[in-house]
């Protein structure tokens, strides 16, 4: 009984102290009860009841904490259980996902700044292996490469460990030194390398370039507490009062820190300009509005979407698109118009709770429903919601746009699809590893690297070898994507990612559609200052 009590205690005292540190890690939250408590009181008791049952009875002991919060990454458990309930976004985070969750917002943490992931090996054994360096961290300096397969750090062997012991064991304080031993192929020793810890802040602006003359490319990749720095930066970087164009690429951008998403949007903007606002039951509502302004650059914008284009992106998408600043093409966005605050408790523990509804400018709610489909099609198929297209609001220029299931693009363009050969090299990461094997002979390629007939037959003899299967018609048939891939992940693995999808977006059908585009993103401008004036003058 006393374990039954201690439980029933702390689902009371969650739910106070959420409350009570509302003031200080979040918004001020108070609790409200109805005309009548009892059925509250009702509720608490049958769950103790039910607990006490089963943890006398049940056929293994019961970890209290297991019962209660579930298992990691999962929603198992009596409180994130709850809180499935109320919406798909609201949650509970155990001490090792809210202090991963407050790493990604505040965008930096202390370590080698690199990707690791873990694969079975040799006797169902995990082994770990670099995915990717951050370009610019000591890991990248260094001269880690992916796929180098990581043997110890420190003197501490990696086989059998799980991502995230091996993670730990890479982090530490700034200035302090790890030792890693990687196997290469290629390479008949062991690789040692000396790597001294630093801040590690991935970027969240991580491709910019010139992809025309005067037309600059921009990716977003997630909104951290470092991307507005970050954007203006890189506009700085292009020179923005000389462009004619910019491609703002928000596809599969998960969002992220609201703040950031305002001063983004901000650069695009006139002064005091709406950008978007909130309000919940008990949030009032709050209006966010350019502050700084665009400074006078009129340069037209595309802005790129898809279906993982969610939150904090997909407010930027709806403040540009309602003022008819840019024009967006792509396929419909996720669909995530709630705004959760962040209750850190005690433990280290947090919840994330949606206290409101946010809306674009012209009065949109994009929030997908979520009543009736499962947690994991909402995540991962999105698609399988029809938007809702009941709500019409209009643009500044006069243009219809659409509340309920994400953005609508202004030009609907559906994700590419690849062909059923190239789908099968991927999946046998034929390219990647293939590149492993070019450069343990090679050792090294210049920036401007191309695939040349030479590469092609190695890369044949290579799939044979591994038993891939590609006929000659299917070589033929796929050779410029072939070329393409090969060329890019040698260049990936050599001058970091960034580089490598340089080459990938360069023919990206979406990225040259954008730049077909570009004079109807200038026409828009034009025609929404007509409707303006036009308006005014009535």
């Amino acid at each position: 009984m006393k374990q039954a009590r201690r439980v029933a205690w702390f689902v009371v005292s969650t739910v106070l102290l959420c409350a009570l540190l509302g003031g200080i890690y979040g918004r001020q939250v108070e609790a409200t009860a109805g005309s009548d408590d009892s059925d509250v009181k009702s509720s608490l008791s049958t769950f103790t009841r039910i607990y006490n049952i089963v943890e006398e009875n049940y056929a293994d002991p019961v970890d209290p904490d297991h019962t209660i919060f579930g298992p990691r990454y999962s929603t198992l458990g009596a409180i994130p259980g709850a809180l499935r309930t109320l919406d798909p976004h609201s949650n509970f985070f155990d001490p090792q996902t809210f202090a991963l969750m407050r790493e990604d917002q505040e965008g930096k943490y202390y370590g080698v700044g690199m990707t690791i992931r873990t694969l079975p090996g040799k006797m169902g054994k995990l082994n770990t292996y670099v995915e990717k360096p951050i370009p610019g961290s000591p890991a990248f300096l260094a001269g880690l490469r992916p796929g180098d397969l990581l043997q110890k750090v420190n003197n501490t062997p990696t086989d059998g460990l799980q991502v995230e012991q091996v993670a730990a064991l890479l982090k530490g304080p700034k200035g302090t030194k790890v030792h890693v031993s990687v196997e290469r192929e290629g390479y008949d020793q062991q690789l040692n390398f000396d790597i001294v810890r630093d801040e590690i802040a991935p970027p969240s602006v991580d491709v910019v370039f010139m992809i025309r003359p005067n037309i600059a490319y921009i990716r977003i990749v997630k909104f951290d507490e470092n991307t507005n720095d970050e954007l203006t930066e890189a506009l700085q970087n292009v020179g923005e009062k000389n462009l004619q164009g910019l491609i703002l690429d928000l596809r599969a951008n998960p969002g992220g820190v609201l703040p950031e998403a305002v001063e983004v949007s901000d650069h695009f903007l006139e002064k005091d300009q709406l950008i978007v606002y909130h309000s919940g039951r008990h949030s009032p509502e709050k209006r966010y509005y350019a502050t700084r302004g665009d400074d006078g650059n009129e340069f037209p914008i595309v802005v790129l979407i898809n279906r993982m284009t969610a939150s904090a992106s997909e407010i930027v998408t709806g403040a540009l698109q309602d003022h008819d600043r840019a024009l967006v093409i792509g396929e419909p966005s996720f669909g995530k118009g709630l705004v959760q605050n962040v209750y850190q408790l005690s433990e280290n523990t947090g919840l994330a709770l949606t206290t409101a509804h946010y809306y674009t400018p012209s009065g949109r709610l994009i929030q997908r429903d979520y009543e009736n489909v499962s947690l994991y099609d909402y995540y991962y198929h999105p698609e399988l919601t029809k938007p809702d297209h009941a709500e019409v609001r209009l643009t500044d220029g006069g243009r219809e746009v659409y509340g309920g299931g994400g953005i609508t693009p202004d030009i609907d363009v559906p994700e590419t699809k690849i062909s059923p050969v190239q789908e099968m090299l991927l999946q046998h990461y034929a390219f990647s590893e293939f590149a492993k094997h070019y450069l343990g002979v090679h050792k090294t390629i210049p920036k401007d690297f191309e695939t040349t007939d030479a590469v092609l037959d190695d890369f044949k003899q290579f799939l044979e070898k591994q038993k891939v299967p590609l006929s000659d018609v299917n070589m033929t048939a796929n050779l410029g994507f072939i070329k393409e891939q090969i060329r890019v992940e040698l260049v990936k693995m050599i001058y970091g990612e960034p580089e490598g999808d340089k080459i990938s977006l360069s023919t990206d059908p979406l990225v040259l559609k954008a730049l077909d585009c570009m004079p109807q993103a200038k026409e828009l401008i034009v025609k929404a200052k007509r409707y303006i004036a036009s308006q005014t003058t009535r």
